[in-house]
């Protein structure tokens, strides 16, 4: 049975603790509410992006001289795949779900015969994938979050990606991010990018001039919607972290209290236990005499 001494050091300890949960949790909070507007705001420019892109590519699906970030390469032997997570921990089953998801998926391809390669942005993935999958690791990026996602490192990702596709023959690229639904809800989600998904056209659509011409167009549009696609991504999952880091600090805090709780009734139960025996003691003594 610990001491008294040892149930207030724990007491204490677990004390310290909960200040150091609830001071993370409030950290946070205030973070998750601008990481939040940010990544809300990315949705319609990138959707409005992919939708322009897809009308404009409507008329080079399944040509030869479509552009690589377009079309592929008509192949899918060759499969990058770019996994998000964030570089801390502390942020509950985040991490673990996208490591989960990402393993589960290179899985399933090489069972088809496909070669997979991989990109890490984020620590936590790099360590949770290295150990099977260290081989087929192309590239790691880290710290893209570390006060708030610029969109300038989203560019430089996506020119690795472009010069990869490049020099690595890649046919298809997607990415793995949490995608932020609420405080509470983060999803993994997965995205290809290339080549690009054109959705079928229903209905008549209006004839549409561009200038300069469409070709031009699309060669500066493809890997401006390839960085805002990544972006979009790494917003999404900047604003998961802090979510699931809210809630698990929010139930850490519930279980160091609930720590305290019983620990504290330990110690008292222990300390009238002694009381009581050195009573015994005394009283035992007198009678003797």
């Amino acid at each position: 049975m610990p001491s008294l001494k040892d149930l207030k050091v724990r007491i204490n300890s677990v004390k310290s603790t909960q200040k150091i949960t609830k001071a993370m949790k409030m950290v946070a909070a205030s973070k998750l509410r601008r990481a939040r507007e940010a990544a809300e705001a990315s949705r319609p420019y990138a959707v409005a992006m992919e939708t322009m892109l897809a009308r404009l590519a409507s008329g080079y699906v399944g040509q030869s001289n479509a552009p690589v970030l377009l079309s592929g390469t008509g192949r899918d032997d060759l499969q990058l795949i770019i996994a998000v997570t964030s570089d801390r921990g502390l942020a509950g089953a985040l991490n673990g779900s996208i490591i989960r998801a990402v393993r589960k998926r290179v899985r399933e391809l090489q069972a088809q015969g496909k070669q997979v390669r991989l990109y890490c942005v984020g620590r936590k993935g790099r360590e949770g994938l290295s150990g099977e999958f260290r081989d087929i690791i192309l590239g790691e990026r880290t710290e893209v979050a570390k006060k708030v996602v610029e969109y300038a490192t989203a560019e430089s990702v996506a020119a690795e990606i472009t010069d990869l596709i490049a020099r690595e023959g890649i046919d298809v690229v997607g990415i793995y991010y949490s995608h932020f639904k609420s405080a509470i809800a983060q999803v993994p989600t997965y995205q290809q990018l290339v080549p690009l998904v054109v959705p079928a056209q229903t209905g008549e659509v209006a004839p549409t001039e561009y200038e300069p011409d469409e070709e031009t167009i699309l060669a500066d549009l493809l890997p401006r919607n390839l960085a805002m696609q990544i972006f979009k991504a790494l917003l999404e999952s900047a604003a998961s972290e802090q979510g699931a880091r809210m809630n698990a600090m929010e139930s850490a805090t519930k279980n160091a209290g609930e720590m305290i709780k019983k620990l504290t009734l330990k110690y008292n139960r222990t300390r009238q236990a002694n009381i009581t025996k050195e009573l015994i003691e005394i009283i035992s003594g007198a009678e003797a005499l």
